[in-house]
């Protein structure tokens, strides 16, 4: 009988040691270094924990940024059925590896992810297939975003969220300059109506006048600190359409009456999130909007020759440009756009150049601040398709599951979740 009891006992305090160590989760660890077979669901499922009110972890510098979570119920599943590697770690192997980020001579640091960004793309619901990277990195990453457009930004929509992509778009009013080589296009023509039809029905007597005014509203947005990212020639065109507010800058052809001749010297650059002293490109059937963005004969580069590298920042000290800028690669394959690359000495010197093409003096990458909020500015149009032309097919992102250039803008959409809650009152 003592024996028994004895034995009992025993049982009874082994149970009571390892009911609290299995307490003690296990983390589930997604490598983003070149182990990772899809580094771009990877986000995805990041953000489907996030939507579960599961923090993750974003080790920023390690292993090319990965990621890492408590374990919890369906997420093992959820990274399997989505192809993405993982390990389950023991809460040993996890301290170590914290402990080894945390070391003052790693250039390495944990963000902790933990809200979930409410994402609008800025684009028409007219779009065309070759359009817009973001919204097909959105989609095969499984990451849902609400589309809006003129309607929605002029009728006060955009506090609703935290995070905007400006789709490939011309806030210049000028239909992206397409009209020397479109006009008879079906597709050309049907974009005209639907804006010139946007800009009656809000009160405008010109698209140009409805783009600056959509263009201020998105200003407004990140100033009361939301978060912008934009590629292509939303870049450009945004910062001539708020250097040229109340300047008439399109010619006959776009709004029926010439532009303004003295529209050049009437640019305000103070306006400006990103450029300054630039020079427009007057002449309507030109496919540009003014000297921002490099010209193919000045860059002498092309496509087996044209990278571009990012910053590496301090992960304890400069936490955005580092979570910005998280890779396994950090030479980057250049791609082009109606807006490439940006011209170095027309950059504002408070912005920061995240990823440049130095024997060209342009950036492909840029970030700053206004008020309370942040912009990021990518040039280029498909990081995976060098010279996409207008009608060919979207790219298969299935085809590019690691893509380094997609990355970038898949760092933007989870940035903002590293944004601490609003304290409940």
């Amino acid at each position: 009988m003592l024996l028994k009891r004895l034995l009992l006992f025993l049982l009874l305090a082994v149970a009571g040691v390892a009911a609290p160590l299995a307490a003690r989760a296990n983390h589930v660890f997604i490598p983003m270094d070149n182990t990772q077979k899809e580094c771009l669901k990877a986000y995805g499922v990041a953000f489907w924990l996030l939507q579960r009110e599961v923090p993750v972890d974003w080790l920023l510098n390690y292993r090319g940024g990965s990621f890492a979570f408590e374990v919890t119920a369906g997420a093992e599943n959820e990274l399997a059925v989505r192809g993405v590697t993982f390990q389950v770690i023991s809460e040993a192997q996890y301290t170590g590896i914290l402990q080894e980020i945390a070391d003052p001579n790693a250039n390495m640091d944990v963000m902790k992810l933990e809200k979930v960004p409410k994402i609008a793309v800025y684009t028409p619901k007219g779009k065309q297939p070759w359009d817009d990277a973001v919204t097909m990195v959105l989609a095969y990453a499984e990451i849902p975003y609400t589309q809006i457009y003129d309607d929605e930004v002029l009728a006060g929509a955009l506090p609703k969220y935290d995070w905007l992509h400006l789709h490939h778009e011309d806030f210049t009013g000028e239909y992206g300059k397409f009209y020397s080589v479109y006009r008879s296009y079906p597709w050309y023509q049907q974009q005209v109506r639907d804006a010139e039809a946007a800009a009656k029905r809000n009160g405008f007597a010109k698209v140009s006048q409805m783009k600056a005014t959509v263009a201020v509203k998105m200003q407004e947005f990140i100033a009361g600190g939301g978060f912008l990212f934009a590629m292509c020639s939303a870049t450009d065109s945004y910062d001539i359409a708020l250097a040229g507010l109340g300047v008439d800058l399109v010619e006959t052809m776009y709004d029926g009456d010439p532009a303004d001749p003295q529209a050049q010297s009437k640019l305000n650059y103070n306006r400006c999130l990103a450029f300054q002293n630039f020079q427009l490109t007057r002449n309507p059937y030109e496919y540009e909007y003014s000297n921002i963005d490099m010209q193919p004969n000045e860059r002498g580069l092309g496509e087996q020759n044209d990278y571009f590298s990012l910053f590496t920042f301090s992960a304890k000290y400069d936490p955005v440009p580092t979570m910005l800028c998280q890779n396994h690669e950090k030479t980057i394959h250049g791609f082009m756009g109606q807006t490439t690359a940006f011209r170095k000495n027309l950059i504002k010197s408070d912005v920061i150049s995240m990823g440049e093409t130095k024997q060209t003096g342009e950036a492909r990458y840029i970030h700053g601040t206004l008020g309370k909020g942040t912009w990021t500015f990518y040039g280029g149009h498909d990081p995976e398709d060098y010279q996409h032309l207008v009608g060919e097919e979207p790219t298969d992102l299935a085809l590019h599951p690691n893509s380094p250039g997609y990355r970038l803008i898949l760092n933007n959409i989870l940035f903002p979740a590293a944004k601490k809650k609003k304290q409940k009152t």
